[in-house]
Protein backbone atom coordinates (compact mmCIF):
# COMPACT_ATOMS: atom_id res chain seq x y z
CA UNK A 1 0.00 0.00 0.00
CA UNK A 2 2.78 2.35 0.89
CA UNK A 3 4.65 1.37 -2.30
CA UNK A 4 1.74 2.33 -4.50
CA UNK A 5 1.52 5.69 -2.86
CA UNK A 6 5.18 6.45 -3.59
CA UNK A 7 4.75 5.40 -7.18
CA UNK A 8 1.75 7.62 -7.58
CA UNK A 9 3.60 10.57 -6.09
CA UNK A 10 6.55 9.93 -8.38
CA UNK A 11 4.35 9.77 -11.47
CA UNK A 12 2.58 12.91 -10.40
CA UNK A 13 5.90 14.72 -10.05
CA UNK A 14 7.06 13.52 -13.44
CA UNK A 15 3.81 14.59 -15.01
CA UNK A 16 4.07 17.97 -13.34
CA UNK A 17 7.66 18.33 -14.46
CA UNK A 18 6.71 17.51 -18.03
CA UNK A 19 3.87 19.99 -17.86
CA UNK A 20 6.20 22.66 -16.55
CA UNK A 21 8.68 21.82 -19.30
CA UNK A 22 6.01 22.12 -21.97
CA UNK A 23 4.87 25.39 -20.41
CA UNK A 24 8.41 26.74 -20.52
CA UNK A 25 8.77 25.66 -24.13
CA UNK A 26 5.48 27.31 -25.06
CA UNK A 27 6.49 30.45 -23.22
CA UNK A 28 9.83 30.45 -25.00
CA UNK A 29 8.10 30.06 -28.37
CA UNK A 30 5.70 32.85 -27.52
CA UNK A 31 8.50 35.10 -26.36
CA UNK A 32 10.43 34.36 -29.54
CA UNK A 33 7.34 35.13 -31.62
CA UNK A 34 6.83 38.46 -29.97
CA UNK A 35 10.49 39.28 -30.30
CA UNK A 36 10.25 38.61 -34.04
CA UNK A 37 7.05 40.62 -34.22
CA UNK A 38 8.70 43.52 -32.43
CA UNK A 39 11.57 43.41 -34.91
CA UNK A 40 9.09 43.43 -37.79
CA UNK A 41 7.22 46.35 -36.28
CA UNK A 42 10.48 48.19 -35.75
CA UNK A 43 11.49 47.62 -39.36
CA UNK A 44 8.11 48.88 -40.56
CA UNK A 45 8.40 51.90 -38.31
CA UNK A 46 11.93 52.56 -39.54
CA UNK A 47 10.82 52.30 -43.17
CA UNK A 48 7.96 54.66 -42.49
CA UNK A 49 10.29 57.12 -40.79
CA UNK A 50 12.73 56.87 -43.70
CA UNK A 51 9.95 57.50 -46.22
CA UNK A 52 8.70 60.47 -44.23
CA UNK A 53 12.21 61.89 -44.05
CA UNK A 54 12.67 61.46 -47.81
CA UNK A 55 9.32 63.11 -48.47
CA UNK A 56 10.25 66.02 -46.23
CA UNK A 57 13.62 66.39 -47.97
CA UNK A 58 11.95 66.29 -51.40
CA UNK A 59 9.46 68.94 -50.33
CA UNK A 60 12.26 71.17 -49.02
CA UNK A 61 14.20 70.67 -52.26
CA UNK A 62 11.17 71.68 -54.35
CA UNK A 63 10.55 74.72 -52.16
CA UNK A 64 14.19 75.79 -52.48
CA UNK A 65 14.02 75.31 -56.25
CA UNK A 66 10.80 77.35 -56.48
CA UNK A 67 12.29 80.11 -54.34
CA UNK A 68 15.42 80.24 -56.49
CA UNK A 69 13.26 80.39 -59.63
CA UNK A 70 11.18 83.28 -58.25
CA UNK A 71 14.30 85.19 -57.19
CA UNK A 72 15.83 84.74 -60.64
CA UNK A 73 12.57 85.82 -62.29
CA UNK A 74 12.41 88.95 -60.12
CA UNK A 75 16.02 89.75 -60.97
CA UNK A 76 15.38 89.33 -64.70
CA UNK A 77 12.20 91.42 -64.52
CA UNK A 78 13.97 94.22 -62.68
CA UNK A 79 16.85 94.09 -65.16
CA UNK A 80 14.46 94.17 -68.11
CA UNK A 81 12.60 97.17 -66.70
CA UNK A 82 15.89 98.98 -66.15
CA UNK A 83 17.00 98.08 -69.66
CA UNK A 84 13.72 99.38 -71.11
CA UNK A 85 14.17 102.68 -69.26
CA UNK A 86 17.75 102.91 -70.50
CA UNK A 87 16.59 102.07 -74.03
CA UNK A 88 13.98 104.84 -73.90
CA UNK A 89 16.57 107.38 -72.78
CA UNK A 90 19.06 106.15 -75.37
CA UNK A 91 16.43 106.25 -78.11
CA UNK A 92 15.55 109.84 -77.21
CA UNK A 93 19.25 110.76 -77.38
CA UNK A 94 19.60 109.01 -80.73
CA UNK A 95 16.59 110.86 -82.12
CA UNK A 96 17.92 114.19 -80.87
CA UNK A 97 21.35 113.53 -82.37
CA UNK A 98 19.72 112.44 -85.62
CA UNK A 99 17.78 115.69 -85.83
CA UNK A 100 20.92 117.72 -85.11
CA UNK A 101 22.84 115.78 -87.75
CA UNK A 102 20.01 116.29 -90.23
CA UNK A 103 20.07 120.04 -89.60
CA UNK A 104 23.85 120.08 -90.12
CA UNK A 105 23.50 118.11 -93.34
CA UNK A 106 20.88 120.48 -94.71
CA UNK A 107 22.96 123.50 -93.73
CA UNK A 108 26.02 122.05 -95.46
CA UNK A 109 23.96 121.27 -98.56
CA UNK A 110 22.59 124.82 -98.59
CA UNK A 111 26.09 126.27 -98.31
CA UNK A 112 27.29 123.99 -101.12
CA UNK A 113 24.49 125.11 -103.41
CA UNK A 114 25.17 128.73 -102.60
CA UNK A 115 28.85 128.15 -103.33
CA UNK A 116 27.97 126.58 -106.69
CA UNK A 117 25.79 129.52 -107.65
CA UNK A 118 28.17 132.17 -106.33
CA UNK A 119 28.54 135.20 -108.60
CA UNK A 120 32.07 136.57 -109.01
CA UNK A 121 32.21 140.29 -109.89
CA UNK A 122 35.34 141.48 -111.60
CA UNK A 123 35.73 145.26 -111.46
CA UNK A 124 37.83 146.14 -114.49
CA UNK A 125 37.10 149.87 -114.42
CA UNK A 126 40.75 150.50 -113.66
CA UNK A 127 41.68 149.22 -117.15
CA UNK A 128 39.07 151.54 -118.73
CA UNK A 129 38.04 148.70 -121.03
CA UNK A 130 34.58 148.16 -122.45
CA UNK A 131 33.79 145.14 -120.26
CA UNK A 132 33.03 147.13 -117.09
CA UNK A 133 31.68 145.15 -114.06
CA UNK A 134 31.93 141.82 -115.90
CA UNK A 135 30.26 139.00 -113.93
CA UNK A 136 31.23 135.34 -114.22
CA UNK A 137 28.63 132.73 -113.32
CA UNK A 138 29.85 129.11 -113.48
CA UNK A 139 32.05 129.86 -116.48
CA UNK A 140 29.56 132.15 -118.28
CA UNK A 141 30.05 135.90 -118.48
CA UNK A 142 27.46 138.62 -118.04
CA UNK A 143 27.92 142.35 -118.39
CA UNK A 144 24.62 143.49 -116.91
CA UNK A 145 22.39 142.46 -114.03
CA UNK A 146 19.73 141.22 -116.47
CA UNK A 147 22.26 138.98 -118.22
CA UNK A 148 23.47 137.67 -114.86
CA UNK A 149 19.90 136.75 -113.81
CA UNK A 150 19.31 135.04 -117.17
CA UNK A 151 22.52 133.00 -116.90
CA UNK A 152 21.73 132.07 -113.29
CA UNK A 153 18.23 130.91 -114.23
CA UNK A 154 19.57 128.82 -117.12
CA UNK A 155 22.15 127.20 -114.83
CA UNK A 156 19.52 126.38 -112.21
CA UNK A 157 17.19 124.90 -114.82
CA UNK A 158 20.00 122.76 -116.24
CA UNK A 159 20.81 121.43 -112.78
CA UNK A 160 17.18 120.60 -112.14
CA UNK A 161 16.89 118.86 -115.50
CA UNK A 162 19.97 116.76 -114.73
CA UNK A 163 18.56 115.81 -111.34
CA UNK A 164 15.11 115.05 -112.72
CA UNK A 165 16.29 113.02 -115.70
CA UNK A 166 15.36 109.90 -113.74
CA UNK A 167 13.12 111.24 -110.93
CA UNK A 168 11.52 107.88 -110.19
CA UNK A 169 14.94 106.34 -109.45
CA UNK A 170 15.86 109.26 -107.24
CA UNK A 171 12.58 108.96 -105.33
CA UNK A 172 12.92 105.21 -104.91
CA UNK A 173 16.52 105.48 -103.71
CA UNK A 174 15.62 108.24 -101.27
CA UNK A 175 12.66 106.27 -99.93
CA UNK A 176 14.71 103.08 -99.56
CA UNK A 177 17.28 104.91 -97.43
CA UNK A 178 14.54 106.65 -95.45
CA UNK A 179 12.64 103.40 -94.87
CA UNK A 180 15.73 101.48 -93.78
CA UNK A 181 16.68 104.12 -91.22
CA UNK A 182 13.18 104.71 -89.83
CA UNK A 183 12.29 101.01 -89.64
CA UNK A 184 15.33 100.39 -87.44
CA UNK A 185 14.33 103.30 -85.20
CA UNK A 186 10.63 102.41 -85.02
CA UNK A 187 11.39 98.79 -84.13
CA UNK A 188 13.00 100.08 -80.95
CA UNK A 189 10.36 102.73 -80.31
CA UNK A 190 7.36 100.45 -80.97
CA UNK A 191 8.51 96.83 -80.48
CA UNK A 192 4.94 95.49 -80.24
CA UNK A 193 3.95 96.52 -83.79
CA UNK A 194 4.15 94.17 -86.75
CA UNK A 195 6.41 94.87 -89.72
CA UNK A 196 3.47 95.82 -91.93
CA UNK A 197 2.29 98.35 -89.34
CA UNK A 198 5.78 99.81 -89.04
CA UNK A 199 5.98 100.19 -92.82
CA UNK A 200 2.64 102.01 -92.83
CA UNK A 201 4.02 104.49 -90.28
CA UNK A 202 7.14 104.97 -92.40
CA UNK A 203 5.01 105.72 -95.49
CA UNK A 204 2.97 108.30 -93.58
CA UNK A 205 6.15 110.01 -92.38
CA UNK A 206 7.59 109.88 -95.91
CA UNK A 207 4.61 111.79 -97.34
CA UNK A 208 5.44 114.72 -95.02
CA UNK A 209 9.22 114.37 -94.84
CA UNK A 210 11.59 117.02 -96.15
CA UNK A 211 13.74 114.14 -97.44
CA UNK A 212 11.04 113.31 -99.99
CA UNK A 213 12.21 114.77 -103.35
CA UNK A 214 8.60 115.35 -104.35
CA UNK A 215 8.10 117.53 -101.28
CA UNK A 216 11.28 119.45 -102.16
CA UNK A 217 9.89 120.23 -105.62
CA UNK A 218 6.58 121.38 -104.18
CA UNK A 219 8.34 123.64 -101.65
CA UNK A 220 10.52 125.06 -104.44
CA UNK A 221 7.49 125.84 -106.59
CA UNK A 222 5.67 127.50 -103.70
CA UNK A 223 8.69 129.62 -102.82
CA UNK A 224 9.23 130.83 -106.39
CA UNK A 225 8.32 134.56 -106.84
Amino acid sequence: MGENTKSAVSRARKTEAKAEERAREEQAKEDAYWRDEDKHVQRKTQRKNDQEQKRQQEMERKQAKQQAYEEELNTLTAGKQKQQQTTKVTQAQIEKERQIEEMRRKEAERERLLEQKKIVVQDESVTLEENVNRMTIEGQSARTVEEAISVLKQTTEQQQQQQDRHPEKRVRAAYAAFEERRLAELKQEKPTLRLSQLKQLVKREWMKSAENPLNEQIIGIVQQP
